[in-house]
C-alpha cells in the first residue's frame, strides 16, 4: 500500500465518525482552506496563504517563515493554530502557509510527490524573493505533525537556503540515511509526553497506521545533534510545571538542537489555537511554541554567501 493510501485510510479513521459527519468535515475542510497566493511547480498548481505584516518596509531586508500545516489539515487552519500571524506582526517578519495535495491535504513522505513537495517550497521561495525583500539570511521552516516531517525533509534538501527548522508533534518517517545534506541545521521541537497520533516513545497506534514505528523523540532528537555534531552531554532543564528542556550545545556552527518535552501534551501546538481535544489530548498553555521557536530563529542565521 502506497503512503498516499496509508495516510488517507489513516485520516479517515482519525475522523473516526460516521459517514455523515466525514462529509460534513469534508465540506468545511473545503470552505475553510482559504489561499491567497498560487504558483505553477512541477507541472502542477500549488497555493499557498501568505500573510505579510503592515509594517514591512521594502527597504529593509525581512525574514521569512514557512509554516507547514499537518496531514488533513489546511493553511488557514495552520495558521490559526500556531498564531505565527500576531508574532510576525510584533517583530516584522513574512510568513507563509504552504498547501499540501490531494485531499485531505498531504505532504507525502517518500518518491516523487516529495521531491515535487521540496521543489514547490523552493520556488516559493524564489517566488516571494522577486515579489519582496526577503532576507535571505532568515528564512526559516516549520511545521506541525506531517508539517514537521517536512519540515525535516526541506533541511535536507534545501539547508543552502533555510536558516533552521521547527517542528511540533513532529511525524518523522524518513529515515536518516536519506538525509544527505551536510551542513548541520538547528532544530528546535516540541513534543507531548501524551500523544495519542506519534507517541513520545516512539512505536505506532490505531489513530496514525504507518508502514513503519514512529521512533522515539529523545532518541530522533539525539540523531539530529549527531546530525549537528553537537557536545555528547544534554543540558535538561525545567521551565515550567510539566514541561523540561532539553539543548544539545557545542554543535558545529553553532547550530543547537532542543526538545521541549510537554507533560501530559497531546497531538497539539503548545501556546497555540487547541484542536480537538477528545482526538489529540490537551493543548498546553504553559509554554508558547511559536513565541519560543521565533526567538530561536532570530539567534540562528544562515551564514551569508
Amino acid at each position: 500500500m502506497s503512503v498516499r493510501k496509508i495516510v488517507i485510510s489513516g485520516v479517515l479513521i482519525v475522523i473516526g465518525l460516521p459517514l455523515v459527519l466525514a462529509l460534513i468535515f469534508a465540506a468545511s475542510a473545503f470552505v475553510l482552506n482559504q489561499t491567497n497566493g498560487s504558483l505553477v511547480s512541477s507541472g502542477q498548481k500549488r497555493e499557498y496563504l501568505l500573510h505579510v505584516p503592515p509594517n514591512y518596509d521594502r527597504a529593509r531586508p525581512t525574514p521569512l517563515v514557512i509554516s507547514i500545516h499537518g496531514a488533513a489539515l489546511w493553511p488557514a487552519a495552520q495558521m490559526k493554530t500556531s498564531q505565527w500571524n500576531k508574532v510576525a506582526d510584533e517583530q516584522g517578519f513574512i510568513v507563509v502557509y504552504p498547501s499540501g495535495t490531494g485531499f485531505p491535504r498531504i505532504f507525502p513522505m517518500e518518491g516523487a510527490a516529495l521531491t515535487a513537495d521540496v521543489k514547490f517550497i523552493s520556488d516559493l521561495i524564489d517566488t516571494l524573493e522577486a515579489g519582496y525583500n526577503i532576507d535571505t539570511t532568515r528564512i526559516y521552516a516549520d511545521g506541525f505533525s506531517n508539517g514537521g516531517g517536512m519540515a525535516f525533509a526541506l533541511s535536507c534538501t534545501l539547508s543552502d537556503r533555510v536558516a533552521a527548522v521547527g517542528m511540533v508533534a513532529g511525524a518523522q518517517l524518513l529515515p536518516w540515511s536519506w538525509c544527505t545534506d551536510s551542513r548541520p541545521v538547528p532544530m528546535i521541537a516540541f513534543h507531548g509526553t501524551a500523544d495519542p497520533i506519534v507517541p513520545y516513545d516512539g512505536g505506532t497506534t490505531w489513530k496514525s497506521p504507518t508502514r513503519a514505528p514512529f521512533p522515539s523523540v529523545r532518541k530522533w532528537v539525539a540523531n539530529w545533534a549527531g546530525r549537528n555534531r553537537c557536545g555528547a552531554e544534554a543540558v535538561e532543564s525545567t521551565v515550567a510545571a510539566h514541561v523540561s528542556r532539553l539543548e544539545y550545545a557545542k554543535c558545529a556552527d553553532d547550530a543547537t538542537v532542543v526538545l521541549y518535552t510537554v507533560g501530559g501534551g497531546g497531538h497539539s501546538w503548545p501556546g497555540g489555537r487547541p484542536i480537538a481535544e477528545w482526538w489529540v489530548g490537551p493543548t498546553s498553555q504553559e509554554v508558547d511554541a511559536t513565541g519560543l521557536m521565533w526567538a530561536f530563529f532570530r539567534a540562528h542565521p544562515l551564514a551569508k554567501r
